[in-house]
């Protein structure tokens, strides 16, 4: 239940992002500058809460080139897949671009859906991983997953909201991600409970190759088309902000283990 909620909660920013969006006009440089602050966010998530652990918890750094090195391949036949469907500029704040299928009905609906949830597993799979063991959850890497997730909301949905969806219909598209994001990482808590240090670290590394991936070909460029060059900016400031939070978890988790037990 923990894992569950856990994962629903970090999901959860991409439902506040969308009644951000729902209610307010926000212009596309600024969406484009967020953008880049959540793409600084989740890049010092993938360096130092997965790919980081990743390695030491693994029996040698091969088993975490393997591990990004298919997160990368299975995010791009995805979203390959996704793309070929209509499904390709799901973080527009544009709007559907001319070409793909328009409106809310058909396959262009369907392959919003699926690549809005392919974008949100892998990160929400490690949620759960952090539980395993017993263990407390990654306070820094939650707030990463939270972060970078807001402004993909507000940028899917007002591109959605451009292209002829609904606010009933968006309401319930977000609330299915958050669910599912929830589900995965119960899964990645109750399949992986067991697991060898290496099968976990090829799910973190994985997870890793898949979100990086995702930020190159999607989440970045956007930032970048609309955000301008001022997006460099935001997004090595989104980056100090969460290997803050890494470095403050980290330090708290030293203090903790070293203070004396009482008798």
């Amino acid at each position: 239940m923990s894992a569950f909620l856990w994962g629903a909660l970090a999901a959860s920013s991409l439902l506040i992002g969308a009644v951000i969006a729902m209610q307010l006009s926000i212009s596309v440089r600024v969406i484009g500058l967020i953008m880049g602050f959540g793409a600084g966010v989740l890049i010092s998530a993938v360096a130092f809460d997965l790919v980081e652990d990743s390695f030491d918890l693994a029996d040698g750094g091969g088993v975490v080139a393997v591990g990004l090195l298919a997160g990368c391949l299975t995010f791009s036949a995805g979203n390959y897949l996704i793309g070929k469907m209509g499904g390709s500029q799901r973080k527009d704040p544009t709007g559907v671009m001319p070409g793909d299928s328009q409106g809310e009905s058909g396959e262009g609906a369907l392959a919003i859906v699926l690549g809005t949830v392919l974008d949100g597993i892998p990160e929400s799979m490690v949620i759960g991983l952090t539980l395993v063991g017993g263990e407390s959850i990654g306070v820094s890497y939650l707030a990463a997953v939270f972060l970078s997730n807001l402004p993909e909301g507000i940028s899917a949905t007002q591109g959605l909201r451009s292209s002829g969806w609904k606010k009933t219909s968006l309401s319930r598209l977000w609330l299915l991600v958050v669910f599912v994001s929830a589900l995965a990482s119960l899964a990645g808590y109750v399949f992986l409970d067991t697991a060898s240090g290496d099968v976990v670290a090829f799910v973190q590394s994985f997870a890793g190759g898949a979100i990086l991936t995702m930020l190159a070909d999607t989440m970045m460029p956007e930032g970048f088309e609309y955000g301008g060059k001022g997006v460099g900016v935001l997004t090595t400031l989104g980056f100090i902000f969460a290997y803050g939070l890494h470095v403050a978890t980290r330090m708290r988790e030293f203090r903790c283990t070293s203070l004396p037990r009482s008798a």
